[in-house]
């Protein structure tokens, strides 16, 4: 009788304890949602700020014109002016306004690749929550220093300051790594991407609102532009309060390394592009391991050149073959972001787990004959069914190469993969601009666009390596 009484005993013990073990595993669901929308949230504040300027650079630009003429303004200008000479651009203010801004958006490029690999391996020592507050704070000084910018060497200091801070970015995705796991990463890194998508649309549409704010005349007094710097900065301070308030850390203190010289001794190996490109920062990661990683990180790198050329000459393009305004160039880009948004929210998110390296492969698959139509394009039927290929691929690329990327590396070296990986990015966008841009006036935007669809081939056949080497 004490045996046929113990047995419902035990049974509602194991029943119990297996409620025990849900409950624990539902609170890990939520702490990892509740995480992933604190990032996608913080994440879109601060892109929304830092994407306010796109619509007045060119008005920024004409108001050092007028205001520094004997100064580093003049000096950068004789420089673009050389390069425009040098390539065959036009004569146009135009012209100079877009390469100046391509050579500021190259700057803030190159702080990237230099950064974002010490900032991720800075999160591995100390923890993501107190390295992406630091990265915050800094970002919102970047800000305050251009409400006050009155000089063009204030103005080009707070873009140093903010391209050195920026981590947040490479920050968001170990972050995402430490909540997800890997058959439910794609979708996390799909979530950063809708928020870029989002950002893109939203913060150059405020920027045109204070555009309306700024001033035709030189007066000393007045900065025109100190209503835009100072709604960035705001809206970084609220980021800042807001991740204080609601972020909780996403990594374990067992998967911390634990003395700063284990992590950043090596520092070399994260500021040289050679030792970048072959990962050697990255001690836990096995021969096989190794390969694919530098495979598919030089594979990200070649892609990101090709489409960030192509994508800053977009501008060209379209002013020069069908004379858009700044007005149609923006609800263009519109066009661009609501597509991006779909996809990523919707196909990306949608994806299973298994399939990322299948999909990014589609993407540039789908991304070349968009290229091609882009480059070919007489009329706006074809150029915006271009734009539609365009969107649909560049949404599904970096996600999913993002995705594999993370799933490498232990545990306590995420940040610091993650950020060679932003870095190899940076590097590529800081490079692509000027590439396409000498291609494009040297020869022609078919030549521009046809050969940048051809060349896609490499990172599209270097990712088929990488998928093979998975098989194997």
């Amino acid at each position: 009788m004490l045996r046929s009484s113990e047995k419902p005993h035990l049974h509602d013990e194991t029943s119990s304890q297996l409620t025990d073990d849900e409950k624990a595993e539902k609170d890990r669901a939520r702490s990892a949602h509740k995480a992933i929308f604190v990032v996608f949230l913080s994440l879109l504040i601060d892109l929304i700020a830092f994407t306010c300027i796109l619509p007045l650079m060119p008005s920024i630009l004409d108001y050092y014109s007028r205001t520094d003429q004997q100064g580093l303004y003049s000096y950068l200008l004789e420089k673009v002016r050389y390069f425009r000479t040098l390539v065959g651009a036009p004569d146009t203010s135009r012209y100079d306004t877009v390469l100046f801004g391509g050579l500021l958006g190259s700057l803030f490029s190159f702080l990237q690749f230099f950064s974002s690999p010490m900032i991720g391996s800075l999160s591995d020592v100390y923890g993501r929550r107190p390295v992406l507050l630091l990265s915050m704070m800094g970002i919102a000084f970047s800000y305050a220093v251009w409400a006050v910018s009155r000089d063009f060497s204030w103005f080009v200091l707070a873009r140093v300051i903010g391209g050195v801070s920026k981590g947040n970015v490479s920050l968001s995705t170990a972050i995402m790594t430490d909540v997800t796991s890997s058959k439910n990463r794609s979708k996390g890194m799909a979530v950063i991407g809708v928020a870029f998508s989002i950002a893109f649309i939203v913060g150059p549409i405020m920027g045109a609102i204070f555009s309306r704010y700024t001033v035709t005349t030189v007066d000393v007094d007045v900065y025109p532009f100190a209503r835009a710097a100072t709604f960035s900065c705001c809206l970084a301070l609220v980021d800042i309060v807001f991740v204080w308030w609601f972020f909780k850390e996403t990594l374990p203190k067992n998967q911390k390394t634990f003395s700063i010289g284990s992590s950043l001794v090596e520092a070399w190996h994260l500021i040289n592009p050679f030792s970048l490109f072959q990962f050697s920062a990255m001690h836990s990661l096995q021969s096989a391991d190794l390969k694919r990683v530098r495979i598919l990180g030089f594979s990200y790198f070649l892609y990101l050149l090709l489409f960030s050329g192509l994508e800053y000459s977009l501008t060209f393009l379209t002013h020069e073959r069908f004379h858009f305004s700044g007005m149609e160039q923006g609800k263009m880009f519109l066009f661009i972001g609501i597509i991006m948004i779909l996809t990523q929210g919707v196909y990306v998110r949608r994806r299973p787990s298994g399939f990322e390296l299948q999909t990014a492969t589609q993407g540039i698959a789908i991304l070349m004959p968009g290229m091609i139509m882009i480059g070919c394009a007489q009329g706006l039927t074809l150029l915006f069914s271009g734009l539609a290929l365009y969107s649909f691929g560049a949404g599904t690329v970096v996600p999913f190469i993002t995705s594999l990327i993370s799933q490498h590396g232990s545990d306590m070296e995420k940040g610091r993969i993650m950020g060679i990986f932003r870095s190899l990015g940076a590097l590529a966008r800081a490079l692509g601009p000027g590439l396409a841009c000498a291609i494009y006036w040297s020869f022609s935007a078919i030549t521009c666009y046809l050969g940048g669809a051809l060349l896609l081939v490499v990172p599209l056949m270097m990712l088929s390596l990488a998928r093979n080497k998975a098989i194997e």
